[in-house]
């Protein structure tokens, strides 16, 4: 599974910390999450698309 969190969070001009705080995990959990070496949980993508005000499916995708 892919994801465009690093396009999405560039495009509102977000630092990993910012967005972290936004959701509540750490800095690293995001950079683990960007680079697709940690997936989240089904909770926690929800709450990401939230965050970036899109459907999950705008966030993640199969590549």
């Amino acid at each position: 599974m892919c994801n465009k969190i690093k396009m999405l969070r560039a495009e509102r001009n977000w630092t990993q910390a910012e967005l972290a705080q936004r959701l509540g995990i750490s800095r690293q959990a995001v950079i683990s999450i960007e680079k697709s070496r940690y997936y989240p949980s089904l909770d926690l993508a929800f709450k990401i698309a939230t965050v970036f005000d899109c459907m999950i499916e705008d966030v993640f995708y199969r590549g």
